[in-house]
């Protein structure tokens, strides 16, 4: 269900608070769907019963984004999902603190919230009243000072400010994702209309970075915990190598480097090392690499081996114990004479999944566990049995 503009004002009336309150607890799965509307429907309109339930379902959704404030906010389910982690959030909002912001199709307004809470001037466009409504009621949830205005942004000029930050909606009507940045909506495109100091542009992690060359600036990916999460197209920075960024405990780590790499192939060595996903799509392994004194099983397969563990938050390691070109009989015998029972299948670069490996190697016996990671070794596939640490 979506909300509308009346669908608000019962939420925000003292009525709608006292429902909101007493069902928020509540297990609102569609299985009790069906019950809640009945009950709801003693007192309520269809309609009202139904933002009731809405909005408390997001609201228990949305814990993880908006730790602070979920239980208070309002929200769409496309706005909760394209919302940014609340760790990114933060970070962004500081590297802007104290400037006059611009937020683009700021939607519920929870990038602009952040900025205002940095210290910023804030204005949020949004063409939908909707979502323009909410992101007010949310600001006054925060107590910050924001102002938001429906806004057809394609059509609108732009007067000059410090720092633009555009958000394009990436997944059409139906929820498909948009691969091409100028079916983005709007289009990517439109940056060309903003007069400021900083622009920055929101985009998927899967970006590809070819659509980018003409726009120039600077890509950062962005990762939290080992989770990536988003891409950032910094306008202003100039023509620069992608960055990785790693935002992990409340201290932000950050890799870079323009000049070229160069890892040697070898042979695995004593320990596994996996990059954070963020370093993959900044293309910076190689990089890593080097500063860990890591070599390469494959220059396709983002895996790294060294002799000794370099402490680093930049990825995971695993011990490796062994290791053998792939055969699925000669694999079995070897983890049976073992007393190897129970495996977790990683792969990287290997045809089979984790699933599959698992179904036919048929161990059944063993109290000994393993970690089977199936890649490739200079093009050919192999196994390397680390320790289940």
């Amino acid at each position: 269900m979506s909300l509308s503009l009346d669908d608000i004002a019962f939420l925000q009336s003292d009525v709608g608070r006292g429902y909101l309150e007493q069902y928020a607890t509540v297990d609102v799965s569609d299985k009790n769907t069906l019950s809640l509307v009945t009950d709801l429907r003693k007192t309520l309109t269809l309609e009202e019963a139904s933002a009731i339930l809405t909005t408390v379902r997001l609201r228990q959704k949305a814990v993880d984004k908006f730790p602070r404030y979920a239980d208070q906010f309002l929200f769409t389910d496309d706005s909760l999902q394209q919302a940014s982690d609340d760790t990114i959030r933060q970070y962004r909002a500081q590297l802007c603190r104290g400037q006059s912001v611009l937020d683009v199709c700021c939607s519920i307004g929870s990038d602009a919230l952040a900025f205002a809470e940095a210290g910023c001037e804030v204005i949020g466009l949004d063409i939908d009243p909707v979502r323009v409504a909410i992101a007010e009621h949310n600001a006054n949830v925060m107590g910050v000072s924001a102002r938001f205005d429906v806004r057809d942004v394609t059509q609108a000029s732009f007067d000059k400010i410090d720092v633009v930050f555009y958000d394009p909606a990436r997944r059409k009507s139906d929820g498909n994702r948009i691969f091409d940045v100028e079916q983005y909506i709007p289009p990517l495109s439109l940056v060309h209309n903003f007069y400021a100091d900083e622009i920055a542009v929101k985009l998927s992690p899967a970006v590809d970075l070819a659509q980018l060359e003409s726009y120039g600036g600077q890509v950062e990916f962005i990762s939290v915990n080992g989770d990536l999460k988003e891409a950032v197209l910094w306008l202003k920075r100039g023509t620069l190598a992608p960055i990785a960024t790693l935002l992990c405990d409340d201290d932000v780590f950050q890799l870079s480097n323009e000049d070229e790499a160069e890892v040697d192939i070898a042979d695995p060595r004593g320990w596994l090392f996996e990059p954070d996903p963020s370093v993959l799509r900044a293309g910076l392994v190689q990089h890593l690499a080097q500063e860990l004194n890591a070599t390469m099983l494959d220059e396709t397969i983002a895996y790294l081996t060294m002799d000794a563990r370099v402490e680093t938050v930049w990825g995971r390691y695993w011990q490796i114990l062994d290791w053998m070109p792939f055969n699925l009989k000669k694999l079995k015998r070897y983890l049976v004479e073992r007393n190897v029972g129970h495996v977790t299948v990683k792969k990287r670069g290997f045809p089979m999944s984790p699933d599959e490996v698992i179904r036919k190697l048929k161990l059944k016996k063993g109290e000994e566990s393993r970690v089977l990671v199936m890649t490739r070794l200079r093009g050919e596939p192999i196994v390397l049995i680390c320790a289940d640490l």
